[in-house]
């Protein structure tokens, strides 16, 4: 999704991935172009500046994000764009420093870095002022989102910089109510992400907000000590995926060229022996993959939150074949799987194996309905959700991106019913259950839920 906004001074474009549910900006004046956070295929920028004649002069990364690869390194090798970094963030590619006082000029307006750390400790915002030297527009990277900040847990582990959290929320704190709360109401705010993003609990709907919007009605900017924001924001943020440290990392050395790398996956035959001790993920709708699937395949579902997901369940580096169900989903799979970098850890690609003969059993529904307790209950929804209660009493909690190191939990004494909230995360966790514990029947509740509820 693509948006084009008009400033009096400046163009601005929005590019929006709703899978990742992130946004990224090309800032266009007097035929120079600043692309800022971009996603990992780089071509939107380039045909961005293909038809406006423009030249892409400069990369900003606000940091180095954690839910998606991106195209930094290549758009600089491509074009001789300039990357502009926090000289905190540690960048191991070639960069120019971007901090408080820094300026990048584009014609006669200016991009002014402020460091706002919160997010991360690399955090920065940039500043848009007009050729009247007036405040218009704020980039606010993960720092400030509508509705919401950024959460502050991600950079405890990961980074050049590593903080606590509790440390990243006083920063936070200090960052709002004396960098970005002090800037005149009318400002515009464009935030990195917008709602179903994980860097985030409170996100509006709108895509864009402004300075004086979010001073009324974002939680976090309203009148409150340090240490009540602390304990607000660190309570309750969704599930960090195990992918987010990689890709700050991948990000932070800069990955490698997106078409190049998405044809360096070996697409295979629907015959191939395929190695018995690698992982398969079968990203087909889960009607198909209950109709006959490769042994011990993982359904991780191409609609819906697929590079969330195959990235909470799928290790960094573990390597993994793909599986789709025809080639332009196929090649679908792997491009998404490229936006968090995990295409360089597949070891092979295909549709349709003909091996895939192994089929699910089916739940009698109303003998579960009649007798639930003769079935284990596996509660598979995320924390947040299960904390606000469980909808079978005596079920066991897993989150899904918690099951495959928790098989060992589950009782094997009776049949095993998975669950979640609509039926995405149920069948990928009934998948993993299923190859794990073969002595009773694992059931997917899936759409069925609804009648719980």
């Amino acid at each position: 999704m693509q948006k084009v906004i008009f400033a009096p001074h400046m163009l601005i474009h929005q590019f929006y991935d709703t899978d990742l549910a992130h946004a990224s900006y090309a800032v266009l004046r007097a035929g120079q172009i600043v692309v800022i956070d971009p996603a990992r295929n780089p071509q939107p920028y380039y045909d961005f500046a293909a038809l406006h004649e423009a030249d892409i002069v400069g990369v900003i990364e606000t940091h180095p994000h954690a839910d998606f690869v991106s195209s930094h390194l290549e758009i600089h090798e491509t074009t001789d764009a300039t990357i502009y970094v926090s000289r905190l963030l540690g960048a191991a590619y070639p960069h120019q420093t971007f901090d408080e006082g820094d300026v990048i000029t584009l014609a006669d307006i200016k991009l002014k870095a402020l460091n706002t750390p919160g997010h991360s400790p690399d955090s920065i915002c940039v500043l848009v002022e007009d050729e009247n030297g007036q405040s218009t527009t704020l980039f606010s990277g993960d720092t400030l989102f509508v509705g919401d900040v950024g959460r502050p847990d991600l950079r405890e582990e990961a980074g050049n910089v590593t903080a606590k959290k509790e440390d990243l929320a006083r920063q936070m704190y200090q960052s709002t109510r004396h960098k970005l709360m002090t800037l005149p109401e009318d400002v515009v705010v464009y935030p990195a992400h917008g709602p179903g993003s994980l860097c985030g609990k409170n996100m509006s709907p709108d895509l864009h907000s402004t300075i004086g919007r979010e001073l009324r009605e974002n939680y976090a900017l309203q009148l409150m000590d340090e240490l009540k924001f602390v304990n607000e924001l660190t309570a309750d943020q969704p599930f960090a995926p195990t992918y987010f440290g990689y890709d700050v990392e991948l990000n932070k050395n800069g990955a490698p060229a997106y078409e190049q790398s998405l044809q360096g996956v070996e697409r295979l035959p629907a015959g191939a022996q395929l190695q018995s001790d690698v992982l398969v993920v079968d990203t087909r709708p889960k009607v198909d993959f209950n109709k006959g699937h490769l042994k011990n395949a993982i359904n991780i579902q191409l609609q819906g939150k697929f590079e969330t997901w195959l990235g909470a369940i799928v290790e960094p580096k573990e390597p993994f074949y793909l599986v789709a169900a025809d080639a332009e989903k196929l090649e679908l799979a792997i491009s998404r799987a490229a936006k968090i970098g995990y295409e360089l850890q597949i070891k092979g690609a295909l549709t349709n194996p003909v091996q895939a003969t192994e089929k699910p059993a089916e739940l009698d529904l109303a003998d579960f309905k009649a007798n639930p307790q003769n079935y284990t209950v596996v509660e598979t929804r995320n924390w947040n959700e299960i904390n606000a209660g469980l909808i079978f009493d005596d079920a066991l909690a897993i989150p899904l991106p918690e099951v495959r190191k928790r098989i060992a939990e589950i009782p094997t004494d009776r049949p095993i019913v998975v669950h979640c909230a609509a039926g995405y995360r149920s069948a990928a966790a009934r998948s993993i259950i299923a190859a794990q514990i073969t002595n009773v029947p694992v059931f997917d509740l899936g759409e069925a839920i609804v009648e719980f509820k």
